[in-house]
Order: structure tokens, then C-alpha cells, then sequence
């Protein structure tokens, strides 16, 4: 059974303003109609014994302790700086002061 007609897509391509052509009519009510009952399978699927979930593989938070590390210091930071001034990292100026 059809689900989508020729007609309910030229009547939706001309509410979105869509110029389409016989062919491409037809061509995408077959396409849709594929779709709708793609769609219409799954509602057809047997879920009675299924619990609802919200994703369908289990999922846990992969938290850690937010623990400071390791970190370099500001001299090892700035070793390899192209240019450094007053502890800090000096770049070019990209705004004008005007």
C-alpha cells in the first residue's frame, strides 16, 4: 500500500516553493514511501518485554578526582616562547588602539 502519493508531494513541493518536475515527483514519493514504511516496521517491532531506556547501551560517568598534576613550570613554559616578557608570553598586537 501507498502511503505517500505523487499528489501529497507536489502539493508539499509547492507549499515549500520546490519546483519539481514529473519524474522527481514520482521519484520521491517512491522514496518517501519507502521511509513510511520503513517507520511503520519498527512501530510494528515486539517491545512488550523491552523496559524503556534512555540509550541502548549501558552507560556510566567516567569521572576522576580533579587532582592537580604534574605541570611545568613558568620558566618551562616559556623556554621555547618566541618572545616572552615579565613571565608571560608576548604576541603581536592583532587590535588597534584607535
Amino acid at each position: 500500500m501507498t502511503a505517500i502519493t505523487r499528489d501529497q508531494v507536489a502539493h508539499l513541493a509547492s507549499l515549500a516553493h520546490i519546483e519539481m518536475d514529473n519524474t522527481e515527483l514520482e521519484s520521491m514519493a517512491a522514496e518517501l514511501d519507502v521511509i513510511v514504511n520503513a517507520v511503520q516496521s519498527v512501530s510494528e517491532a515486539p517491545i512488550q518485554d523491552v523496559p524503556p531506556t534512555s540509550h541502548p547501551l549501558p552507560l556510566s560517568n567516567a569521572f576522576r578526582d580533579d587532582v592537580v598534576g604534574q605541570t611545568l613550570t613558568n620558566d618551562e613554559a616559556l623556554l621555547n616562547a618566541p618572545d616572552a616578557e615579565d613571565g608571560q608570553f608576548k604576541v603581536p598586537a592583532i587590535l588597534d588602539e584607535d
